[in-house]
């Protein structure tokens, strides 16, 4: 009897073991505001919201075609983000304005509103590219952004085909 109670102790030790080794292993992000958030294996960087992908993308493509040294990308990106965020803030308002029209020239002033802070954020911004970058630089950049949209509207249509025609 005592024999079989060692047989079926070790059993169960090695159960609990394999329950342990069988368990999928929790995949860890850090989460502004939080220490560590636990995450399933699916939710990858491959799984990351389309705009995130696309930017990250962006950044990269532009990182290669600058060739900046360690300074000139740290002073750089930074700046870049920040550009890159007013501007998507002000198209976003510059949308939501296509949508809800109260007046007809009241919507045509808001849109030359809006363009007019798109160009003052460029300036500004080239301004202060041009304190980081040499001009040949901050012409490659702007070079490079048209090109990188270029690419990303084509492999988009060639991957999504025509629109749908709308419904009438």
């Amino acid at each position: 009897m005592n024999k079989f109670l060692k047989y079926i102790s070790v059993l169960l030790l090695v159960f609990c073991w394999s329950y342990d080794t069988y368990a999928q292993v929790p995949v860890y992000r850090i989460v502004p505001g939080r220490r560590y958030v636990r995450t399933n294996n699916y939710n990858r960087v491959n799984n990351q919201d389309p705009e995130r992908r696309v930017g990250a993308i962006k950044i990269n493509f532009i990182r290669n075609r600058l060739n900046l040294s360690p300074w000139q990308a740290q002073r750089f990106f930074p700046l870049y983000q920040e550009y890159q965020q007013e501007l998507f803030n002000v198209r976003r308002l510059k949308r939501l304005n296509s949508f809800n029209s109260v007046n007809g020239s009241e919507q045509i002033n808001r849109e030359l509103f809006y363009e007019n802070q798109i160009v003052q954020i460029k300036m500004k911004f080239n301004n202060a590219f041009l304190k980081v970058l040499p001009p040949d630089k901050v012409s490659e950049l702007y070079k490079a952004e048209r090109e990188f949209n270029d690419e990303l509207v084509r492999q988009l249509s060639e991957r999504g085909g025509p629109p749908p025609p709308p419904n009438q």
